[in-house]
């Protein structure tokens, strides 16, 4: 028998609000559960800072970074991570201690680190948190409303090499010329690790409409069943569109070798659903690499940026070895060119065989 017991709101009111929690209603946490070896992914637990590692700060659900300090009381999500850049980590709770694997609000166990990560900020699970039936409470319970109605919007899609290689700016910046141009834009996040960085990068370029994964209720999209993130997805595009939007750029997170960005791509329905595909790249290796791993998937990238946009020798290389233009952030978010390149792609395949000028999409030279 599950043993559960009673918690204060002055207790509540005190602890600190990881962003992957946004969309709780706090009022309805009313007790705690012991039952830590049970949780799953997006189950809400309520844990004590034991040691100051690698994140030094939480991301609150308000929108700001909160230092933290040993002993302070913080509300975070179970769940898994994958950042090759910082941590592996698996949605697993130890009553002893558990690891802060994101600092937008992800507790488990880390399993494996990049080598210039110190370790990770550890936390004293004290319990999950319960609605007064005794069930815990999990973000997929305020999610937004699943829908399966097929979108008539216009889709495209971002991806990139690895983390760090442009894809977050790519998408703000072409939101935001988009926007300037007049469209009503969607910048939507679809998979990932809960967080308040891309998700206000999308919110400062003007958008109509920004969400994330977490709307569609999970803390992060690594090893969650592929139903389940495409279900999310065409949620969030459903309601984008629900609310006006007539394009959506859709960022698919860290690389394209990452399992559930490769699976994404593979399948038809998503790979069809998108009008074009952009590939950010931190160099012309990456990129020659990753258009290669995606024409072998059925996507044929229909420009390059990210990183080796920055160099003129390195986006020459780029598109000797590809064949596909290299366009700059500053290009995105021109109205005019984010304009152009928009056209191309509402165009279909014939604009797509034809040659891309200067002029039209602002290529990096």
């Amino acid at each position: 028998m599950t043993i559960t017991t009673p918690i204060t709101s002055e207790v509540l009111a005190r602890a600190k609000w990881a962003f992957s929690t946004r969309r709780v209603q706090r009022k309805d946490a009313v007790r705690l559960s012991e039952a830590l070896g049970d949780a799953i992914s997006g189950d809400l637990v309520l844990g004590r800072v034991e040691r100051i590692g690698s994140h030094k700060k939480i991301q609150l659900a308000e929108g700001r970074g909160s230092e933290l300090y040993v002993g302070d009381l913080v509300v975070l999500a179970c769940g898994d991570r994958y950042a090759p850049d910082q941590f592996e980590g698996l949605a697993e709770l130890d009553p002893a201690g558990a690891d802060m694997l994101a600092g937008g609000g992800v507790l488990g166990r880390m399993r494996q680190s990049h080598a210039r990560m110190s370790a990770p900020t550890r936390v004293v699970p004290l319990g999950l948190l319960t609605h007064a039936s005794g069930k815990v409470i999990n973000l997929a319970s305020y999610a937004l409303k699943e829908t399966k109605k097929s979108t008539g919007m216009m889709v495209i899609g971002v991806v990139g090499a690895s983390m760090n290689s442009g894809k977050t700016t790519a998408v703000a910046r072409l939101a935001h010329g988009l926007s300037r141009a007049g469209h009503e834009v969607a910048a939507i996040k679809a998979t990932g690790t809960g967080a308040f960085g891309d998700f206000n990068a999308f919110v400062d370029t003007g958008a109509a409409y920004v969400a994330d994964f977490t709307d569609a209720g999970m803390v992060s999209t690594y090893r969650q069943p592929l139903a389940r993130i495409e279900a999310g997805l065409t949620t969030l595009l459903a309601d984008a569109e629900r609310q006006g939007c007539e394009v959506a750029v859709v960022e698919l997170a860290d690389g394209v070798f990452q399992k559930e960005t490769a699976d994404l791509l593979k399948k038809p329905k998503i790979r069809d659903g998108f009008a074009g595909v952009i590939f950010a790249a931190p160099d012309a290796l990456a990129a020659a690499g990753g258009c290669a791993a995606l024409r072998g998937m059925g996507v044929e990238p229909a420009v390059l940026t990210g990183m080796v946009s920055c160099s003129p020798l390195g986006a020459r290389e780029a598109e000797n070895a590809t064949g596909v233009r290299v366009v700059t952030r500053d290009a995105l978010s021109d109205p005019a060119q984010a304009n152009a390149l928009l056209a191309r792609l509402v165009d279909g395949a014939a604009a797509q065989a034809a040659p891309l000028g200067i002029a039209e999409v602002g290529v990096a030279a």
